[in-house]
Formats: structure tokens, C-alpha cells, sequence
């Protein structure tokens, strides 16, 4: 039976891991990602996790290294976050690229310059074509959950795609939660143990991303796209079991208060939380306001997505990160593309908040809404919080 425990996300993301048995932890240290990766070579220099744990001289080195324990047929682990995985970014594309089902947790930080330790959704950002899978958090229990189910989906022979799962740095990596930690007996029952399809063996030679030329380049990565859209009925079907297992369910897009909203706030992570104080109050106020969580940000979900939100006037899209490409922000271009292509006429109003760590307060939301209300037509995003 789960026990209730106060404890720092960041090692209840560590031990989760190490509740998934897993066989190779290959990490570099980076604020604010550390926490978790120290607490598991903690563990198996303590022998509490049966594991190799490869300290490697960069972040570019940690994803090689997973591709090569993955590909041997390891259960693979890593983490990283801002400027890491900018460095790893290039080896990310390979591991999607050979359908290596690596699970990766992003402690989402500001990419520089300037320098910034601190959270927003750069990183995430910067990642969303890799071909990775990725779910966002909005608190240490769902960082724990959806830690483990990401090897589940992962390493479904109908998937075997990388898995990264982000969490918001400090706002939860660094924060004590109460956390219902799984028994190891309830992992083992959701999770069986990693069987390969096809794994490197010296008796058994085989070869793993050799060069492609242009007569097979197109059709390996269709094969790669197939496989990632697929990959979205995975997720869902293995988010039903987890829920039936442990009592907590999850789905691509998740609302509040949002049935007969006319003002709908879209958000990611661990602001959902605040928005929702946003949405409390606006309510008691007498406006009709809700909001929708995106939950699974890459396959993106877009029926989800639009039957969330398809009885809104007016929707108000936060953004967390730059996109340096025209007048939205990168969450918002996703969905307007959705609103075009299904010809829904929601007014839709950008705002770009939490930059480098800045606060984004309950206060913040309740304005963005009002501005929404009051304004005859969308302008261009507007940056939240700025000093004059």
C-alpha cells in the first residue's frame, strides 16, 4: 500500500526511478536537475538500487551513453536541464531516430544568455521536435507518476520511443511535498521488466543507425512518424491502467471549471495550480471562466485539445518561453494552428509570463482574463511583468 511521505520532489523522482529497476543511470550534473541524480548514485552506492551509475564528463556524453546501454538492452535512465541538454540535444535526435526507449526527466530552467538558473520553459521548448514523447508536471506526486509511466509506454513494443517527462525547476524540483510513494511489489505489478525487440549481442552482430541514403532516409522516418502519432493511444491506454493500479488518472488535456467557461486559460505545469486560485476567484466574481491543462505536450493531442476548449469565446494561452517567429508564443502557434484547421472562432489572447523564473501570481491570471474580456480584438503576445 502507497505511504504518504513529505519529501523533496527532486529525490522522489530518484526514488521513483529506482522503483522501475532500472539497470543504467548515466548523468551529468546541472542546477537544477542534480538533486535527483545525486540521490541515485546515492542509492546504488549504497546498494539499495541494483544499477550502474556512469558519471560522464558532459551531457552529450550521458545520452551517448544511454544510447549505447539502451541499445545493449539496459533499462536506461538520465536527466538534465537548460543548457545540458542544449549540448545534448544533438545525440536526442539519434535516440528517436533508432526507437531507443530511454526515459528522460527535464528540470525545466531558462536557457541564457543571460545565465539564468532559474524556471521557465526554454528547454522544453527548444526540445519539441526531437521526436521524444513528453508529459509535464504539475507537482511532485504527478512527477513521481509520471516518471513511471513513461518506461511503460516507452518500452511497448508498440512504441520504443524515448520518453522525456519535465517538471518545472525549483518550483518543484526543490520544493518537500506530501508524496504517496508506490510499494515496489504495485511498480513490478504495471511495470514488467524491459524486453527488447532487437539489442546489440556480439554472438548475435547487428547494426544500429548506419548511414541512410536518400533511398531510405524518407521511408525510416516515416516509419518514425507512424510510430510517434501511435504512440498517443499508448499513452492514454497506459495512464487508464496506472489509474486503476495506484487511484490517480491522468489524460492529455485536463480542465477546471471548464464546462460552460465562455474565457478558457490554457497552461502547462506547475502554474496550473495558481491559475486555478485565478479561476476560483473569478468565478465567485461572476465571470465564467476555466481553464485547460495540457498534460501531454508532445505527441501533441489536439482532439483533446479542441473538445476541451470547443465552447470558449475566449481563450488565454500562457506562454513560458520566446519564440523569436512572429506575434505568438510557441504553446500558442500550436494551438491556433489547431483553431484554423477546425475553423473555431475563439479569440485568442498570448501572454508570455515566468521568464527566467520571474513570478507569475494569481493576480497575473485574473489580469490576463480581464484584458481578454475587455479587448475588441487579439494583439500580438504581450510580455507579463515587465519593469518600466
Amino acid at each position: 500500500m502507497s505511504k504518504r511521505v513529505g519529501m523533496e520532489v527532486s529525490i522522489a523522482v530518484g526514488e521513483a526511478v529506482g522503483l522501475c529497476n532500472v539497470d543504467v543511470v548515466a548523468a551529468y550534473p546541472i542546477t537544477p536537475q542534480t538533486h535527483i541524480v545525486e540521490h541515485l548514485s546515492e542509492m546504488v552506492a549504497d546498494g539499495h538500487l541494483d544499477a550502474e551509475f556512469i558519471p560522464v564528463e558532459s551531457e552529450h556524453s550521458a545520452m551517448s551513453c544511454c544510447i549505447g546501454s539502451t541499445a545493449a538492452g539496459a533499462r536506461t535512465y538520465t536527466s538534465t536541464s537548460a543548457q545540458g541538454y542544449a549540448l545534448m540535444s544533438e545525440i536526442c535526435y539519434i535516440a528517436s531516430g533508432l526507437r531507443l526507449p530511454i526515459v528522460m526527466n527535464v528540470v525545466n530552467r531558462a536557457l541564457s544568455a543571460p545565465i539564468s538558473i532559474w524556471n521557465d520553459h526554454s528547454d522544453m521548448m527548444m526540445s519539441r521536435d526531437t521526436g521524444w514523447i513528453q508529459t509535464i508536471a504539475e507537482n511532485g506526486q504527478e512527477a513521481v507518476d509520471l516518471t513511471i509511466h513513461a518506461y511503460k509506454v516507452a518500452e511497448d513494443p508498440r512504441v520504443l520511443l524515448p520518453f522525456q517527462v519535465n517538471m518545472d525547476g525549483f518550483i518543484l524540483s526543490h520544493m518537500i511535498e506530501p508524496i504517496y510513494m508506490p510499494e515496489r511489489s504495485e511498480v513490478d505489478a504495471y511495470l514488467p521488466p524491459y524486453k527488447p525487440v532487437i539489442r546489440l549481442d556480439p554472438q548475435k552482430p547487428v547494426t544500429f543507425g548506419p548511414v541512410g541514403m536518400p533511398d531510405v532516409y524518407t521511408e525510416a522516418k516515416m516509419a518514425q512518424d507512424v510510430a510517434f502519432k501511435n504512440s498517443k493511444a499508448v499513452v492514454i491506454e497506459a495512464w487508464k491502467e496506472f489509474g486503476d493500479k495506484f487511484g490517480r488518472y491522468y489524460k492529455p488535456v485536463e480542465t477546471y471549471k471548464a464546462e460552460d467557461a465562455e474565457t478558457i486559460i490554457v497552461t502547462m505545469g506547475s502554474l496550473s495550480e495558481t491559475a486555478m486560485s485565478a479561476v476560483d476567484h473569478l468565478r465567485d466574481g461572476g465571470m465564467k471562466v476555466g481553464l485547460a491543462r495540457i498534460r501531454l505536450w508532445r505527441p501533441f493531442p489536439t482532439e483533446e485539445f479542441f473538445d476541451a476548449i470547443k465552447g470558449a469565446k475566449n481563450l488565454v494561452v500562457l506562454d513560458r518561453a520566446m519564440n523569436f517567429a512572429g506575434d505568438s508564443g510557441p504553446v500558442c502557434m500550436e494551438i491556433k494552428s489547431i483553431l484554423f484547421d477546425r475553423g473555431h472562432s475563439a479569440n485568442v489572447f498570448n501572454f508570455m509570463a515566468g521568464l527566467g523564473g520571474r513570478d507569475v501570481t494569481v493576480q497575473n491570471f485574473e489580469e490576463m482574463v480581464q484584458k481578454a474580456a475587455t479587448s475588441k480584438a487579439p494583439a500580438a503576445y504581450e510580455i507579463i511583468n515587465v519593469r518600466e
